[in-house]
């Protein structure tokens, strides 16, 4: 053996030559990004930089890598785009906090701080995009909070002082209209209360907030001090008054009437009420006078008197007023004139006036009486209409808030203040157990929240630990934190604000293995996006790597959840590039499709008209309608056409075109035959049969192969040029896709209606059969072609002549075995008869089925008479039985 070799021998150049390889230089940011500049692929790039990233560069690097990267691949470089941002964001943060924080140290460091000035910082700030939520803003705004809390606090126990002094000044009003002794005995608590509240007063203006509070504030503050002293110096002085008075009878009484006129009683003098009631008891003792100037008097009182009645009837407030007071002018010169009639008049009149000008005092009189009555109703209402602690306490609010505003145009009623007071004191109990109930379940609530905390807490530490595999599980584990957060119950503003950061530490380090998860998910799903869009733009669509990368983004949607919306927006771009170049796929196709050829159009007509001839329901017409469909099929022209006889046949469709039933007819135009199945046969292992020569087993020449196919060729006869035996019929021209969806439906239709036709046929022939049996006429008994081809005519004529006969015998038996062999139910009550016949023809072995006999069977039925159960029992068998095979 010689080696061959193909150099020349004359030339000079050596065998190998060894070819120096060119070296390719590695890029200058190589080292810098781990190779992500010499990956081959997007996807390795994109993952290089994100791993670059997750150590965290220097802004300069990554401006450096971006200005590289950015030209040769823009998908891996939107990672360092988005993180050039993100620096960028974050530093325009911090100059914006530094401002509003510098902005917010002023105002805590004022000795004066305005409260719309605090909150129209946080308004700003928030509007300008300041950083709330982080340090140093969230503790300068949990600062001013505090601060506005403070002064609002003190705002409110200013509101509470003056309404506390009111009360105060009411309790010594009541006080003077009681005996003198009562309120001696008083005097120590009250002594105490007023001095109580002069004390907390004085803490008020010492508070460091006193400066930042509302310029009305202290005024008011100051007026109900020099009020409530006013009113307890002047009950002082007045009941030291009277005690003195009642030590010593020459002593002066006090200006109390009520007290005054308890000491005139101890001393046996007259009070006023009786001074004044005998005054109108005693008789008017008149001396005579002129007729003519008792006249004269009369009329001028008469005039003034009817000018005053006329006002005081129109309602004229300030008319009325000076009618009375001219009245008055005139009873002065003429007064001691007049008669007791007439004085009589002029006293009503006057006293309408005087409530005239006085509406004012009623009308509050009538808004505290319906006030007292609503604040006493509040107890005594229906156990169903009961009011609830809120409701209670707004109500009761809502009450002194109108006793107020009544008090403050009209003088005080203490009588009705006393019960007023009262009636709130003990609705307001309702209102306590309300509270104590609030604070219970509040501190409840707190326990409940922060027991929720510290589960979270254990909770992410177990996951952190054991590694979590299953992220949809552990999202849900989070919502089932957050609705149990949410529906925790309700604590108050100050008890949220100190758990809320809490809570969100505790969820954010909890969901940090998901947030990080998702996060690589989503670059994941954005290099899968770019996947699609190469797939999408190649100008051959590769079927098989779709769907390898449908399956991977399926894969991760399933592993990974994101947020829906998300995960939408993500799915839509990851897709849509796909459903793109299907679209203008389809749409090449349609194209091509459109383009349709004589035999396509053909077909279709031939199915327009087999689905009509469907839609008519008879059956002649739809044989007529599939014989020409199958005509249309083989591109043979329909009886008549003279052009049939000279079509060349055209090559024969794809297996996948052609109908499944379709027909291959006979170049002869004979009707074809119809396609004999391909049946899976074994060889004939039978004792006796003859085995193949040993020589068609083994040592077959390459010859052998061949002089067998011309021998089964010779032996199915001569062949054309097409492969084809002559005998067998050409097939016709491929179909278009329209043509053959249509010829299928078409026929489907079809063939569903001879069904449908065939068995409502089948429905009428068993009715008309059944009836034939009840009237015993043999004339009814359908033909043969109606029965069915199970029927055969010597089995009609036996039924005929058993419907003639008259009924005898019976058809218990013949029942039974029709209903074995049709396989039908039997009536419970001959369920017994059923199963001893079963067991009879088992032994009897040589005895045909009862399969094999329906026919005899019914025929011994028709003979008995025609009961309804026997009708419904042979008509539900010979259902099945003329229709099996």
């Amino acid at each position: 053996m010689f080696p061959f070799s193909s150099r020349n021998k004359m030339s000079d150049v050596p065998e190998n030559p060894t070819v120096p390889a060119k070296a390719s230089e590695p890029h200058p940011l190589d080292a810098l990004t781990g190779g992500a500049f010499s990956a081959p692929t997007s996807g390795e790039r994109a993952a290089r930089i994100r791993e670059w990233l997750a150590n965290q560069p220097a802004p300069e690097q990554l401006q450096e890598v971006f200005k590289e990267l950015s030209a040769r691949d823009k998908g891996a470089a939107r990672a360092v785009r988005e993180r050039i941002e993100e620096l960028r964001r974050a530093q325009a943060q911090e100059a914006i906090a530094a401002e509003w924080a510098t902005k917010a140290e002023a105002l805590l460091g004022a000795a004066r701080l305005n409260i719309a000035d605090a909150m129209a910082w946080q308004r700003d700030a928030a509007k300008a995009g300041a950083p709330l939520s982080r340090e140093p803003l969230a503790q300068l705004k949990a600062r001013l909070a505090e601060r506005v809390k403070a002064i609002e606090d003190l705002q409110h126990r200013v509101q509470v002082q003056r309404e506390v002094a009111v009360l105060l000044a009411q309790r010594i009003e009541v006080l003077s209209t009681k005996p003198w002794a009562d309120a001696q005995a008083a005097l120590p608590q009250l002594e105490a209360d007023v001095g109580r509240w002069q004390e907390q007063a004085g803490e008020l203006a010492a508070d460091p907030a006193w400066a930042s509070v509302e310029p009305r504030f202290p005024t008011q503050l100051e007026a109900s001090r020099a009020q409530l002293l006013v009113v307890w110096e002047a009950f002082q002085s007045a009941l030291a008054q009277a005690v003195a008075a009642a030590a010593d009878a020459q002593a002066p009484l006090p200006p109390v009437p009520v007290w005054a006129d308890e000491l005139r009683q101890a001393r046996g003098l007259p009070t006023e009420a009786g001074r004044e009631q005998a005054r109108v008891q005693a008789p008017a003792s008149r001396p005579k006078v002129d007729p003519q100037q008792r006249e004269k008097a009369h009329q001028a009182v008469g005039e003034a008197l009817e000018k005053l009645e006329r006002e005081t009837a129109e309602g004229r407030g300030k008319a009325s007023a000076s009618a009375a007071g001219a009245l008055r002018n005139v009873l002065k010169v003429h007064g001691h004139l007049i008669d007791g009639e007439l004085e009589q008049r002029v006293h009503a009149a006057l006293v309408a006036a005087g409530e005239l000008e006085g509406w004012q005092r009623w009308s509050a009189d009538q808004l505290r009486e319906e006030l007292v009555a609503r604040a006493e109703g509040l107890l005594n209402r229906p156990e169903g209409q009961a009011l609830g602690g809120r409701k209670m306490q707004e109500t009761l609010r809502q009450l002194r808030e109108q006793w107020k505003q009544a008090d403050q145009g009209a003088p005080a009623n203490h009588a009705l203040w006393k019960r007023f007071d009262d009636a709130c004191n003990a609705a307001y109990k309702v209102v306590e157990a309300w509270l104590e109930k609030v604070r219970a379940e509040s501190a409840q609530h707190r326990a409940q929240r922060e027991a929720l905390i510290e589960e979270v807490k254990a909770w992410g530490q177990t996951q952190a630990e054991a590694g979590v595999a299953d992220w949809k599980a552990m999202q849900r584990a989070l919502h089932q934190f957050s609705e149990r957060w949410r529906t925790g119950g309700h604590v108050s503003e100050k008890v949220f604000a100190e758990l809320q950061p809490a809570w969100k530490q505790a969820m954010a380090a909890a969901a940090a293995p998901l947030e990080a998860a998702q996060q690589a998910s989503l670059q994941e799903r954005q290099a899968m996006i770019e996947e699609a869009q190469a797939l999408g733009a190649a100008p051959v669509l590769r079927v098989d790597a779709v769907k390898a990368l449908q399956q991977r983004w399926q894969a991760e949607a399933q592993a990974v959840p994101l947020d829906r919306r998300q995960e939408q927006r993500l799915w839509e771009a990851f897709r849509k590039p796909i459903d793109e170049a299907f679209a203008r796929k389809s749409a090449a196709r349609e194209q091509s499709a459109a383009q349709m050829s004589a035999h396509d159009r053909a077909v279709l007509e031939a199915s327009r008209a087999l689905e009509q001839a469907s839609a008519s329901g008879d059956a002649q017409k739809i044989r007529a309608a599939m014989a020409a469909l199958d005509a249309a099929l083989r591109a043979q022209a329909a009886p008549g056409d003279s052009a049939a006889g000279t079509q060349t046949p055209a090559p024969s469709p794809r297996a996948e075109d052609a109908p499944e039933d379709a027909a291959v007819p006979s170049e002869t135009g004979a009707a074809p035959a119809a396609a004999r199945p391909v049946v899976a046969v074994r060889g004939d292992d039978r004792p006796g049969a003859r085995k193949p020569a040993a020589g068609a087993q083994q040592g077959r020449g390459p010859g052998m192969e061949g002089r067998e196919r011309r021998g089964r060729d010779d032996a199915r006869g001569p062949r054309d040029g097409r492969g084809r035996e002559r005998g067998e019929a050409p097939r016709g021209p491929r179909l278009g896709d329209a043509a053959f969806r249509a010829q299928r439906e078409a026929r489907e239709q079809a063939q569903a209606a001879l069904r449908r036709l065939a068995a409502q046929a089948h429905g009428e022939a068993l009715t008309q059969l059944m009836e034939a049996w009840k009237r015993r006429d043999a004339q009814q008994l359908p033909g043969v072609q109606e029965l069915g081809g199970r029927v055969s005519p010597a089995a009609r004529a036996a039924w005929g002549q058993a419907l003639a006969a008259a009924p005898a015998g019976e058809c218990g038996e013949a029942l039974l075995r029709l209903e074995i062999a049709a396989d039908v139910p039997t009536p419970a009550d001959q369920l017994s008869a059923r199963r001893a016949l079963q067991l009879q023809l088992l032994t009897r072995r040589n005895d045909p089925s009862p399969a094999q006999t329906w026919e005899q069977d019914a025929a011994r039925v028709f003979a008995c008479a025609a009961g309804d159960a026997e009708v419904r029992r042979l008509q539900n068998a010979l259902k099945v039985l003329m229709r099996k095979g």
